[in-house]
Order: structure tokens, then sequence, then C-alpha cells
């Protein structure tokens, strides 16, 4: 919006010239969300706890560490939601259609988990929305944004997937391509899901992520760093620094209330948005595959509860003493803080080494 207003009166102000720039719209959404987030967090908290009273039901069958935090509210991924998406509007080119196809499964997939959230603390149970419901909903907003995306790139870009380690390779996917993207952007998003189960542990790792594809986005999305880096130049996609930034100003904004002790949950609404937020734009950039690399950590927990239930659906026995994988090392007796900060560590490993996918080419 600001964009939009302030941006032609550059020949009558100079100042207003900076919002041409891509790098200062990127700084501009980091402080909006972060600021916004630090202003209402407080008070949704507050409106959070006197709505649902005992908070977030807890798992029986859960660690027992985790009774304690019976009262803490959820739903805290409206302060990241309307944080991020308030600095977006603000500072982003709206005319790009990359910026609606991303929304749209970040806010789908926050309806989403809003809804799930809502049944859990309504009807005082761990189930929420049902399995295939949820399913549902992500398979239609994820359809339209991979739509979206396949109709806005180039012809030598809209149904390919791009290799990392390989400069020139492309495999058309062809009509499997919008079958790919939506599954890349609902694994994204259950991936996090999935991580998103002690203080602190998800919202580190998404910051991080987000952080290293706004990176991509930028670089994909300028034609003389695609061709120095010999990486494939998707134009428009730098615009998707600006939801990055975003993101990463209202999770460091959300953290503030989520660090140990957690004064609120994010709960689905915050990680099914973010996981599909991820998803979205790595479909976007042609990085597809590096994000498996970039969000390894969620790809960990994911794998965690896949060999969980294969294991006990096949032979009775469990692998892990409980899935996902933060659980079972809560079980061995690991203190929270320490997993948390362990685990965030591993995601800033496996972020450098997405990254350095960018030279080795």
């Amino acid at each position: 919006m600001l964009y939009h207003l302030l941006f032609p009166l550059a020949d009558q102000f100079a100042v207003f010239n900076l919002f041409r720039y891509l790098t200062f719209r990127t700084g501009g959404a980091v402080m909006t969300a972060m600021i916004i987030a630090f202003i209402i967090g407080p008070r949704l908290i507050r409106w959070l706890r006197q709505w649902q009273g005992q908070g977030q039901p807890i798992r029986n069958d859960g660690p027992e560490s985790h009774l304690k935090k019976q009262g803490t509210p959820t739903m805290g991924g409206i302060m990241i939601l309307t944080s991020m998406t308030i600095s977006v509007l603000l500072w982003a080119d709206l005319s790009n259609p990359y910026i609606w196809a991303v929304m749209l499964v970040t806010l789908g997939y926050g309806l989403i988990g809003f809804t799930d959230d809502y049944l859990k603390v309504s009807k005082k149970n761990t189930k929420g929305l049902s399995g295939k419901l949820k399913l549902l909903g992500q398979l239609l907003f994820a359809g339209i944004a991979a739509f979206i995306v396949a109709s806005v790139q180039p012809e030598n870009l809209n149904t390919h997937l791009a290799l990392p380690f390989f400069k020139d390779v492309l495999l058309n996917l062809g009509i499997f391509f919008p079958i790919f993207a939506v599954l890349v952007m609902i694994g994204s998003s259950n991936a996090v899901n999935l991580t998103d189960g002690l203080d602190g542990l998800a919202t580190v790792p998404v910051i991080i992520a987000v952080g290293v594809f706004a990176i991509f986005s930028y670089l994909v999305g300028n034609f003389v760093f695609a061709d120095y880096l010999q990486i494939h130049y998707v134009p428009g996609a730098g615009e998707l620094a600006v939801i990055c930034a975003a993101v990463i100003g209202a999770c460091i904004g959300f953290l503030w209330f989520n660090a140990p002790p957690a004064m609120v949950f994010m709960g689905d609404t915050g990680s099914l948005a973010l996981g599909g937020t991820l998803g979205s734009i790595a479909v976007v950039t042609k990085h597809e595959l590096v994000l498996a690399i970039v969000g390894g950590l969620f790809v960990l927990e994911t794998v965690s509860v896949i060999v969980q239930v294969a294991s006990f659906k096949l032979t009775g026995k469990r692998v892990f003493k409980m899935a996902p994988l933060h659980h079972h090392y809560e079980k061995k007796g690991w203190a929270e803080p320490t997993i948390v900060i362990r685990f965030w560590i591993i995601a800033l490993i496996l972020a450098l080494i997405g990254l350095a996918t960018l030279k080795l080419r």
C-alpha cells in the first residue's frame, strides 16, 4: 500500500524513491510486523486467557512435564498472522500475483488451524478438526495457489522442477507439477505443525528457514544475481522477500511471549500457516527440494512420526519412546530448554547447508 501510494510521488519528493528499493521495504516489513506483535501481544494474550480459561487441552499420554503447562492459552498464531498481514499490505507491491498466492496459502491454512484450535478449546479435548476436513482445506488452498503460480511463471519454468547442485537441469513435470506443488505446501505445513510441541521450538527454526528463503527470493528475482549464481531467474519472485521479512518480524515479536515458560502457544493457527508460507515460497522460487534441506529439522520430526507409526503397525514395537522426535528426548530425561536450543542449532546448521547450494553448482 505504501509502495503504491508514495513511490509515484518520488518525482516531487525524492525521499519517496526509497520505496523503489526492495531492501528498504524488506527492512520496513520486519520492523513493522515486530512492533505490531509487541503492541497487540499483551492484549491478545489477556483476551485468550479470559476466553479459553484452562487454555490448550494437554494430552494425558504426553510427557509429564507438559501437565504444568495447563492453562496456557493457545491460538497465538493470531498475533503472527495479524502482524504479518498488516506489514505485507503496507510494504509489498500488491500488484505482484506471487504475493497473493502465498498470502492465500498462509491465511487459508491459518483459518484451518484456527478452526482446529477453536474446536479443541471449545470442546476441551485434543481432537479438533477431523483429519479429512483439514486435508481437504489444505488441498483447496494449495491447489488454487499452485494454479496461480503455474499461470504466472514463464513457460520454461511453470511446470518444471529445479534440481539443486545442477545449474541447467530442469525436470518438466507437466500436468503433475500442480500435484507436486500441493504436496510441498501441505507437507511443509504439517511438518512445522508436528515440530510445534515445546516452548519456542518451532518459532526460531521458522525464522531461520524463512530468513534463508528471503535470500533465495531476492536472488532468484534479480536477473543479475541469478545469472551470476547460475540459478533460475523467476521474474517477480524477489517481492516475496517482503513476506519473508514480515514473517520474521512477526515471529520475533511472538517469540517474546512464547519463550520458556511460554505465555501463549501459537497453536495450529500459527504452525499450519507458517509451514504453508514456507512451502508456497519454495514453490515460487523453484527451491522445493532445497526446502527439505533448509527445513531439515521439520523433516526429521515428520520422519520420526512416520517411522514410529509404521514400526508399531508392522511389528508392534516403537522405535522412539514417543513421537515426534522432541518428545522422545523429553522421555529420555532431557530438559526442555536443552532440547529446544539443540534443535535450534541443528536448524541453523541445516540452513547454512541449504545456503551453500547457491554456489555448489
